[in-house]
């Protein structure tokens, strides 16, 4: 994997950047839509390539482990191959995963035995097998196997879990250097810093990573409920260690002001299941606020969905449509404001990146974080 930063934003840490993999060119700051069981949710690729067109997507082991397991993964030649993606693929190591079945698993120093939430089946991740795992799905970029705090998280055990999760890096580390690549391309390795929402153990846990010297690195335990002021507070404290020449990813963040904040501090690469989910809720996202598309004022509003016209369903399709489908619950309400709000989060890093290399980003986020920041 290859890094260069393109321009940097004079005011803000902001930067406009590409990472280049054997799967192609990632133009950077990036969304990267959630593809968890080797699809986004409603989401044709046809549209995904043509309509969205990310450079890259994130897919989950957890569940791929699961369903439809490592071995289907292998025959059919990885995870690239079995849904037909020839682009970038990321993979998220199971850590979060594990901390949301928190009544469902028992951490220990060894790795993590968890009940799966289909069969009530025991399995156990340890760093040594996400590794293996994450080697046969085959993703471009794979993820160091972390333990994710909650919010709030104690002191103590914050501190605790960091130093596991360090000591388990250096697992994740020795173990694949005994695992070779399986599909005849490199796979990009990025720890993880942890570290809750304390300053001193953030500072304490970006050093420790910067220091592995890694071809990328990423923050975890963010976007877990913390007021969002903490969250760029913590991203403050971690972009001024991690290495400037390296990619930073700020994992399962966020809303769309979320992620041009976290641009301004210097990450350059951000996943999240929002737009996706919301969408299927009806909550669409656009330049000029969040729009309840079940809400009676637009039953009658046949304007198109925006007027903007990122993907071509802004256009295709009135307000009122959008609403009736939601309405009679119809499956093609839930695909139409997938692909909207899709459409609006990449349209958002790509118009951020724009305005880095234009030397205006600042005055530019300002405007759009207000303008975003209402319901309409």
């Amino acid at each position: 994997m290859k890094f260069e930063i393109k321009s940097k934003d004079p005011l803000t840490k902001a930067r406009a950047g590409t990472i280049t993999t054997d799967h192609g060119t990632i133009e950077t700051p990036i969304f990267m839509p959630v593809g968890t069981v080797a699809s986004v949710k409603g989401v044709h690729q046809r549209e995904l390539k043509n309509d969205i067109n990310p450079d890259i997507i994130l897919g989950n082991t957890y569940h791929l482990y699961l369903r439809p397991q490592t071995t289907i993964l292998e025959k059919a030649g990885g995870l690239h191959k079995f849904m037909n993606w020839d682009r970038n693929i990321l993979t998220d190591s199971g850590g979060y995963q594990v901390y949301s079945l928190s009544a469902n698993r028992k951490i220990k120093e060894e790795g993590v035995k968890f009940k799966s939430h289909i069969d009530g089946s025991y399995h156990v991740f340890t760093p040594e097998n996400v590794m293996e795992i994450q080697r046969t799905i085959g993703a471009d970029i794979i993820m160091a196997f972390d333990e994710c705090t909650p919010y709030p998280c104690d002191f103590k055990y914050a501190k605790r879990s960091m130093h596991m999760t360090h000591r388990w890096l250096e697992r994740c580390l020795q173990h694949l250097k005994k695992v070779p690549v399986k599909y005849g391309y490199e796979q990009t390795f990025f720890p993880i810093v942890q570290g809750s929402t304390y300053k001193e153990l953030r500072k304490q846990s970006a050093e420790y990573i910067a220091g592995v010297g890694a071809e990328g690195n990423a923050i975890g335990g963010l976007s877990v409920g913390e007021p969002a002021e903490e969250m760029y507070a913590m991203t403050e404290v971690v972009t001024e260690i991690l290495p400037e020449d390296k990619p930073r990813y700020l994992m399962g963040v966020g809303t769309p002001i979320n992620i041009l904040e976290n641009i301004a501090l210097g990450v350059d690469m951000f996943d999240c299941v929002m737009p996706t989910r919301n969408a299927r809720n009806g909550m669409l996202f656009t330049a000029y606020g969040t729009i309840n598309i079940k809400n009676k004022k637009w039953e009658d509003d046949f304007s198109p969905i925006d007027e903007m016209g990122i993907t071509f369903v802004d256009t295709d399709y009135s307000k009122a449509y959008l609403r009736h489908l939601f309405t009679v619950n119809e499956l093609l309400g839930k695909q139409i404001a997938t692909i909207h709000n899709l459409g609006f989060y990449l349209w958002l890093v790509r118009e951020a990146r724009k305005h880095i290399l234009a030397g205006d980003f600042e005055s530019w986020k300002n405007k759009m974080v207000k303008q975003m920041d209402r319901r309409l």
